[in-house]
């Protein structure tokens, strides 16, 4: 069973596997229609099936004769289901394989915090790749300082000059920036009004819809509402409305117009809707001197041996927020791209363009690479009590009216609070407003629990959820719970 983060991973794999194995290989996810997953699921049932490739719903599928669990790129956060039954694919394939008594192998160039820890306490055997496959060399990594330089949609003349070099040279160039749609948002010039969506907005905070260009609308990217962008300002009525910030539609649309003549195709959510549609603009991007311009979609996996220049903007959003996970996240993402480059014979280039290029956790990429980064960054989690060195439940609540919301929580932590009895093995932080308090017309909040001990945490709530189910608030809201959370968004 080999299980990857993502649907758009699953072709390449399989075609590889395929080649080498020659033998049929199966798929699983969510993208096949009822039939295609049933006959896979019946094919390992029956013992037909030799190797699966699958997202983390595969994890599962009936093993009656198991033998190895792969969790490919095992750090990314797409293996985290986020509703319903809030599982993580890898930690349920670990659980899996030592209940089979069969070996998992957990591959990534950027491992998660958890996972280096693991192997750091001996509960984990690490294997380290110390050269690239084949003659492939790293990349090397430049940071290009944007302070007091003029932007276009984001890119400096610096990229840009960068980016043309490479295309003459008959390179192809990936312009990675982490934010899709045209621009992040819509602002008043006159006074200041900005496009905000009604169903995820508080009174206190403006909740921005993001401007995409096919049909001139704004979109939610939280609650997916959308409308048609106004042509005059709802407020004052004037007509210098004008889209802040770029997304990667306002980066194809500028270097369509830099660059006439040139291939520049698209690659993120909105591109890739249709069925096999991120194999479809592979295909279209081809093997010869042309500009990608993606989201996280191209970060992980995907193998373009033809492509010598990654230049990466908007880097600068990530270096301050309010996460603790957020620094992990932005190394792997940085790592992860970066990874795209210089896959094959000719070499291959890095840019990261920022605003603050002495930034400490730039600097430990670029000098010490990501195991320096994930030493440092283990020891102020360590230092800070939090996960791999706490485990933590959230308990969260959304209802029409705040008051719901924070009297099951109030009530829920009583219960937490009897249960734990006089020397409390877990600390209780809330009811407090989720760090996004209102979406799709739901008020949010939550109470967090964290434990220095998994055992203390399971115990309180094996004891609590009974009663906590049993409360007459809890049938005012919805509610969930997730155990090891990675996003308390």
């Amino acid at each position: 069973l080999v299980l990857v983060p993502e649907i758009g991973l699953t072709p390449q794999l399989l075609a590889r596997f395929r080649a080498r194995l020659g033998i049929p290989v199966h798929v699983f996810h969510s993208g096949l229609s009822d039939g295609d997953r049933a006959r896979t699921w019946a094919a390992c049932h029956d013992r037909q099936a030799r190797v699966v490739v699958g997202t983390r719903s595969a994890v599962f599928l009936p093993l009656p004769e198991p033998g190895l669990v792969v969790v490919d790129e095992e750090h990314d956060g797409s293996f985290k289901q986020l509703d319903g039954i809030r599982y993580h694919a890898r930690d349920f394939a670990l659980y899996r394989g030592k209940s089979m008594g069969v070996p998992v192998v957990l591959g990534s160039a950027t491992p998660s915090l958890e996972s280096l820890n693991n192997a750091q306490a001996g509960r984990y055997r690490h294997l380290r790749l110390h050269r690239r496959a084949g003659e492939a060399r790293p990349p090397s990594v430049r940071v290009v300082d944007v302070r007091k330089r003029p932007l276009q949609a984001g890119l400096s003349p610096e990229l840009l000059g960068e980016v043309e070099r490479e295309l003459d040279a008959g390179g192809q160039v990936l312009v990675f920036r982490n934010r899709r749609g045209y621009a992040p948002v819509l602002l008043c010039h006159d006074c200041g009004w900005s496009a905000a969506c009604v169903r995820c907005s508080t009174e206190e905070r403006g909740t921005p819809m993001t401007v995409h260009a096919a049909g001139r609308r704004l979109q939610c990217h939280h609650c997916g509402a959308r409308r048609p962008a106004p042509s005059a300002c709802p407020d004052c009525g004037g007509l210098g409305l004008q889209p802040q910030g770029a997304g990667t539609e306002r980066i194809e649309e500028v270097l369509q117009e830099r660059f006439p003549g040139r291939r520049v195709v698209r690659i993120d959510r909105g591109s890739t809707r249709q069925r096999d549609g991120l194999a479809q603009r592979l295909a279209e991007f081809g093997d010869g001197p042309g500009i990608l311009v993606g989201t996280q979609m191209l970060a992980k996996g995907h193998d373009l041996p033809n492509l010598t220049l990654v230049a990466v903007v908007g880097i600068d959003e990530g270096l301050f927020s309010a996460d603790f996970r957020a620094p992990e996240k932005l190394a792997q993402l940085l790592i992860q791209v970066a990874g795209r480059s210089g896959r094959a014979a000719r070499p291959g280039r890095v840019l990261l363009q920022t605003h603050h290029p002495d930034h400490p956790l730039l600097a430990t990429l670029l000098q010490g690479g990501y195991h320096a980064f994930a030493a440092q960054e283990l020891g102020l989690r360590e230092a800070a009590g939090f996960p791999p060195f706490a485990y933590l439940a959230l308990l969260r609540a959304e209802a029409r009216q705040l008051a719901d919301c924070d009297g099951f929580l109030r009530a829920a932590r009583a219960v937490l609070e009897e249960e734990a009895g006089e020397e409390p093995a877990v600390d209780l932080h809330g009811p407090l407003p989720a760090p996004m308090p209102r979406r799709a017309g739901y008020q949010r909040t939550q109470l967090l629990l964290s434990s220095p001990a998994r055992p203390g945490l399971h115990a309180l709530l094996g004891a609590a959820l009974p009663r906590i189910r049993a409360l007459p608030e809890a049938r005012r809201v919805r509610w969930s719970l997730d155990v090891d959370p990675v996003d308390l968004y």
